[in-house]
């Protein structure tokens, strides 16, 4: 009888992760508004890259918080990204100081690389996204949104 109920526990547990989890994968040029986004992907084949922002929340933070489109020009971005991702790195390979939870992986970010206005705001908007949310702090100013 305790065999039964357990099954019966792991299967409504399963079923209940199953359809919990609903990742859409969206191209860097526009966000589909309707489609639950918990996913973002940017790649470009003729550069050969891929990133891919995986955390829940973003996607509807970047719909309804984030600046417009153009507002920050190309450098500004690209400077703050490189700053950021810097020291994002640097806490990657520390992790007995900081949370391993947070930062997993490096970040390959070329600062000889052109990777255009929308992956450099795709980026930008993330880390301002996880430094906010996550109460970090990676260098310099973080707008509040």
């Amino acid at each position: 009888m305790k065999y039964i109920y357990y099954v019966l526990l792991l299967l409504l547990a399963t079923l209940i992760n199953c359809t919990s989890v609903k990742n859409t994968v969206v191209k860097a040029d526009g966000l589909d508004p309707s489609m639950p986004n918990d996913t973002v992907r940017i790649a470009n084949d003729a550069l050969e890259y891929e990133v891919i922002i995986i955390d829940n929340g973003f996607s509807t933070w970047l719909a309804s918080k984030s600046l417009p489109r153009g507002y920050n020009s190309q450098s500004f971005l690209e400077n703050k990204n490189r700053l950021w991702i810097r020291e994002w790195n640097s806490r990657v390979i520390q992790p007995f100081r900081y949370n391993a939870n947070l930062y997993e992986m490096t970040i390959n970010y070329d600062q000889n690389v052109d990777y255009g206005y929308e992956v450099n705001y795709l980026i930008y908007n993330y880390m301002v996204y996880f430094q906010n949310t996550y109460k970090q702090k990676l260098f310099g100013y973080v707008p509040p949104r």
